[in-house]
């Protein structure tokens, strides 16, 4: 539904909105087969499958920790109506799909290897929220260094059943 619905809405009612856009979010506790690339990597390092990455590997992600999406998102519905958004919970760390696979890999202590493919062409080759909004109106910012949120996701996975190691 685009957003212009939502401010049409609050205009023409004046009920208050909030809009918020969720970007890459990982952390425990998620479906391991969202289809975020995160958890397929960890899936696929945790069983020792091949990890695929498309072409070089070199188009970059930014990726939030689910605790930090919600504090983000319960800052946002107790913000002052004149706040509506759209704001992005993100996060400014940018890296490669290579380097998040390759992270992964050592992680999980994985016997995986990275093999490539051909880049679809909807991939697109950065993806990084505007953080300025989601900072100045609810003074939010992510504070999960990546490694420790990759770290605590592995942990969790580990524990499911059906991602035990085959290799």
């Amino acid at each position: 539904m685009p957003r212009r619905f939502f401010f049409d809405y609050n205009r023409q009612h004046s009920l208050s909105i909030k809009v918020a856009r969720v970007f890459n979010t990982y952390g425990p506790s998620m479906h391991p087969n969202d289809g975020c690339v995160v958890f397929k990597f960890i899936v696929h390092a945790l069983r020792g499958d091949p990890i695929t990455v498309y072409r070089t590997g070199a188009q970059t992600r930014s990726f939030c920790y689910l605790d930090g999406l919600i504090d983000a998102l319960v800052r946002l519905m107790n913000s002052p109506d004149a706040v509506t958004g759209p704001v992005n919970p993100g996060n400014p760390d940018e890296f490669s799909i290579l380097e998040l696979a390759q992270k992964v890999i050592a992680l999980t202590g994985s016997v995986s290897q990275v093999v490539y493919n051909w880049l679809p062409a909807d991939d697109p080759i950065q993806r990084r929220p505007a953080l300025t909004l989601v900072h100045h109106q609810l003074g939010w910012q992510p504070t999960m260094a990546r490694e420790k949120g990759l770290e605590k996701t592995i942990a969790y996975f580990a524990r499911l059943p059906l991602l035990t190691r085959t290799a």
